[in-house]
């Protein structure tokens, strides 16, 4: 299954329908990613609200997700 990746905060609400998967999780982080550039927020902005979002991850959780974040903005093309 190839998921698209997200255009808008309704397009990554609406993956919650789908079963979760390594392909889901990708397409949301690259959503999150491209919607964070064209609003023109930095890296160091999504990396802080990721490390700063205490609601379901635990810290080191939020660590290795921010890294990942860090890597799909240097991967995604602009």
């Amino acid at each position: 299954m190839h998921y698209s990746i997200p255009e808008s905060p309704e397009e990554i609400l609406a993956l919650r329908k789908r079963p979760i998967d390594e392909e889901l999780i990708a397409a949301a982080i690259a959503g999150v990613v491209k919607i964070a550039r064209s609003q023109g927020q930095s890296l160091d902005d999504l990396t802080e609200e990721v490390l700063c979002d205490r609601g379901v991850l635990d810290r080191a959780q939020r660590r290795w997700l921010s890294e990942l974040v860090v890597r799909a903005w240097d991967n995604i093309p602009l």
